[in-house]
């Protein structure tokens, strides 16, 4: 389940039935239709594109990538996030090819343009796909067989698809190496922590997934009925835990990778210490990661976690006991912020082996006598820790990661337990715990404890990754004692800081009883926090002034001649460009340590003002390096980019004219919107009266809910206000990307009325977006970008209407091999099928009458022909169905 996150009649019996399942596959379309899916690059990868029939009707689209030389190789299977696509997962599988092996990428049943019902990896459909897919790799002339129908193959996945990983491995006898992410083990405790609901996650699912209806109607009954009481009951435990890697621990016997997330709500660390012990009980070999971020937020460390799972399969698929697979247990730490660009500086701590999360625990002594708290009636105003859903880069965890963390605690809805000053700085590793004893005025508490790290003034307060734990405790009215573990964590408490335990009556992420009660809570122990210490972090690498200061003068001198020779040489402005939002010439940027593998190659286009630009391309196409590079995050390798004809440069004093909207803001939510923003303008420097608030809200429309608490904005007036931040100053150029994203058609519409009347003014938008018919609706002019390079630009209307593509309608469905034939045809350019026939481009020369007739001498079953007026189609004809 991917946010991205990724999201029992028992059909599988065993390996005989899985094999009699194989029967049902049969390829429906692309069989053996080989595509360049890089070019230029070290090694092509050949992609195959094919629709898997499943039983019951139900449709999987997959891609097949190979490279390198003829012969025999292991094969890998990548999984997808919850809401995502194979298209995912489309770059990491040719760099897995490129690096010698086979692999298989598909879209789950729901998802991307496969059938079918989503089932949460129900064990007799998505489970049982994968084994299907297995099936099919034993029938590949480039797949290594350990014996007859039997593969040699890795599975790996993020989320979601990282729990079908754990499954396919508890299910299928077959699979030999697993490396699943930011996954779970025990879907009901990762949904229903402790008997409460998380409301917020259980939401973003079912939002995520398309709706109720998209699901397996058992889900979404179940979902309906605990949304509705707020309180899970056992038969929605029983259906979640049959879906659950946890049902099939006892089987898991593959070397396993777990990497989990320490920013993560969704699936925290306690799900992937109890898949270490189950699979380790088993015997198999298992590796622990910690990552920085996860479904909340944060550093996922992507480059690293893929070349620590690429070294994984080298070992346990392909046999090198060289490949070095790196330590037992590793975990990353946060320390600080770098100054050059203001993302937190990562290092990693590793131990021999993994040491669960209560290693070497110590006491701490916390004081505070016994409190009366009140759960309000409809657990109304909530206290706040994580936001579901809207973490991103900006979110509430990645602060927290760099020791500014916030969260918001009700007065009189809280008891509070606090330390003195530590003597010494102390390392937390694992889940903290402490015994208290519970009294309620109604039948059942609900409460949820958090230890927060206090700093020396006593006032600013960081909960560590916004983590808490919740708990119900039943038949409270005669007073209960009980052990509250709370969340697995990472965090160091400096010297003269305090830990604080804080239970609280409601959580903005979890359902709490709506009828209003009383709490007495009474400390009964000491916290009792691990420490880890066989885990070591890694020495700091020695800063580089240490080796340069004994020439300090020498080197003064050099960097004074260097500035001002810079100062000479950098990029003059281009007085003829005074007035032009945007030129980009000849623009390229390489993949790091790939001297011939580019993001970005020879990209050029130019943006008028009063122009909405769209700015589109699959997944892969370099969108969002270029948008990094136009907003001088990231250094181009080549060419160069002009804002009103000055060079962008990291801190170009000509980028206070742009504005942009990435991946959403963080918001403090106990602000008002007005107050979110008069924050954040007070935070670049500027003088007040250079924010143009007032014109800027106009714009957004936001209206009277300025004055209300960002916590009570739906998801469009989130992105709303966050449009309005970007648009703080009214920048010249406004770049907004994936603006959309999580909105339902009304706040879509709206959010393009925002866009239009911003560029009404003169002002130029660039917006990337995959909504194609928003695009259409919404822009003036496209950039069309296939694997870094331009593919076309120009007015929408003249990329829609382009003469060179038509709508051939057909009679019946053409089949394959003779879609090849077309393909190859004199005077095309490229084919697309289409529900309803082709979409054909012409090359030079081209015509629609020849094409016509050779389509008749090809049998195909013409009935109608004219130029195609969607931009949909006029994308999937620019790249040639590769997104």
């Amino acid at each position: 389940m991917d946010l991205r996150v990724a999201r029992l009649r028992g059909l599988l019996k065993g390996p005989r039935r899985l094999l009699a399942a194989a029967a049902a596959v049969v390829v429906l379309a692309g069989a053996g239709t080989w595509t360049a899916a890089a070019s230029g690059g070290p090694e092509p990868v050949h992609r195959a594109d094919r629709l898997m029939a499943m039983p019951g009707g139900v449709r999987l689209d997959t891609s097949y990538f190979t490279a390198g030389p003829a012969g025999r190789r292991p094969a890998v299977l990548l999984a997808h996030g919850f809401g995502g696509s194979k298209g995912d997962m489309r770059q990491q599988a040719e760099d897995l090819a490129r690096d010698g092996y086979a692999v298989l990428t598909w879209s789950a049943r729901g998802f991307g343009s496969s059938t079918g019902k989503i089932g949460l990896n129900d064990p007799k459909t998505e489970v049982a796909d994968v084994s299907r897919l297995i099936d099919w790799l034993a029938k590949q002339p480039q797949v290594r067989l350990d014996k007859p129908g039997d593969p040699r193959v890795g599975v790996a996945g993020g989320s979601y698809g990282g729990a079908v990983s754990l499954l396919a491995a508890g299910h299928d006898r077959r699979v030999d190496a697993i490396a699943p992410a930011l996954t779970y083990w025990n879907l009901a405790d990762a949904l229903f922590p402790n008997g409460v609901y998380k409301k917020l996650w259980a939401g973003v699912f079912f939002g995520e997934g398309g709706g109720c209806a998209r699901f397996e109607p058992a889900l979404c009954r179940m979902y309906e009925r605990v949304a509705t009481s707020g309180t899970p009951d056992a038969a929605a435990r029983a259906l979640l835990q049959e879906r659950s890697p946890s049902a099939v621990g006892s089987r898991i016997k593959v070397p396993t990778l777990l990497v989990q997330g320490q920013t993560d709500s969704l699936f925290p660390l306690g799900q992937a210490d109890a898949a270490e012990h189950a699979i380790k009980a088993n015997g198999a070999p298992v590796d622990v990661d910690w990552v920085a971020g996860g479904h909340d937020g944060g550093d996922l460390e992507t480059g690293r976690v893929q070349n620590r799972v690429r070294a994984w399969f080298d070992r346990y698929l392909k046999g090198d006991k060289a490949a070095d697979t790196g330590p037992a247990f590793r975990i990353t730490r946060t320390g600080g912020v770098d100054s050059t660009d203001g993302t937190a500086q990562l290092r990693g701590a590793s131990a021999d082996s993994y040491p669960g999360l209560r290693a070497d625990r110590q006491d701490i002594a916390l004081s505070g006598r016994a409190q009366h708290i009140i759960n309000p009636a409809g657990a109304s105003p909530p206290a706040v820790s994580a936001l579901p859903g809207l973490g991103g880069s900006g979110g509430l965890g990645q602060l927290s990661a760099l020791g500014l963390g916030t969260a918001l605690d009700f007065p009189g809805q809280y008891a509070r337990f606090d330390s003195a000053p530590l003597t010494r700085t102390l390392q937390i590793t694992g889940t903290p715990t402490a015994r208290v004893h519970i009294t309620s005025t109604s039948g059942d508490a609900v409460l949820f404890g958090k230890v927060y790290d206090v700093g020396p003034d006593g006032k600013r307060q960081v909960l560590p990754s916004q983590l808490v734990t919740p708990f119900r405790v039943t038949g409270a009215q005669s007073g209960k004692d009980v052990t509250v573990t709370l969340p697995a964590i990472d965090h160091e408490v400096q010297k003269g800081h305090r830990l604080r335990l804080v239970l609280a009556t409601t959580d903005l992420g979890y359902a709490s009883p709506a009828a209003p009660a009383t709490y007495t809570v009474t400390l009964k122990s000491a916290l009792s926090v691990p420490t880890a210490p066989a885990v070591r972090t890694a020495a700091a690498p020695l800063p580089s002034w240490v080796w340069w200061l004994p020439l300090a003068g020498a080197g003064i001198a050099a960097a004074l001649l260097l500035t001002a020779r810079r100062r000479t040489t950098a990029p003059a402005p281009d007085p003829a460009l005074a007035e032009v939002p945007l030129v980009i010439n000849d623009l390229g940027k390489r993949y790091a340590g790939a001297a011939d593998r580019y993001a970005v190659r020879e990209l050029s286009f130019r943006v008028e003002r009063g122009q909405v630009l769209g700015l589109l391309g699959p997944n892969g196409a370099g969108k969002t390096t270029t948008l990094r590079m136009l907003m001088g995050l990231i250094t181009p390798d080549d060419g160069e980019i002009r804002v009103f004809g000055h060079a962008i440069r990291p801190g170009a004093p000509v980028l206070s004219r742009v504005g942009a909207f990435v991946e959403g803001a963080g918001f403090l939510p106990h602000l008002s919107g007005r107050e979110n923003l008069e924050l954040y303008w007070r935070a670049t420097g500027r003088p007040a009266a250079d924010a143009h608030l007032d014109e800027a809200l106009e714009i957004a429309g936001l209206g009277d809910a300025l004055a209300r608490a960002v916590r009570t904005y739906s998801q469009g007036m989130r992105q709303r206000l966050a449009i309005a931040q970007a648009m703080l100053g009214l920048p010249d150029l406004l770049i907004l990307d994936e603006p959309t994203n999580g909105l339902d058609p009304p706040q879509i519409r709206e959010m393009r009325e925002v866009m239009i009347r911003y560029a009404a003014a003169g002002r130029t938008v660039i917006v990337s977006s995959h909504l194609l018919s928003e695009v259409e609706q919404s822009c003036t002019h496209l950039v069309v970008m296939d694997r870094g390079r331009l593919v076309q630009a120009g007015p929408v209307r003249d990329i829609i209407g382009s003469g060179d593509t038509l709508l051939v309608g057909t009679a019946v469905p053409v089949e394959e091999p003779v879609m090849e034939k077309v393909a190859a045809l004199p005077g095309v350019a490229s084919a697309v099928r289409t529900d309803d026939g082709l979409l054909v481009r012409l090359a030079a020369g081209g015509t629609a009458e020849r094409l016509v007739v050779e389509l008749v001498r090809l049998s195909v079953p013409v009935a109608s022909v004219g130029p195609h007026r969607r931009l949909e189609d006029a994308f999937l004809t620019l790249i040639g169905g590769s997104a």
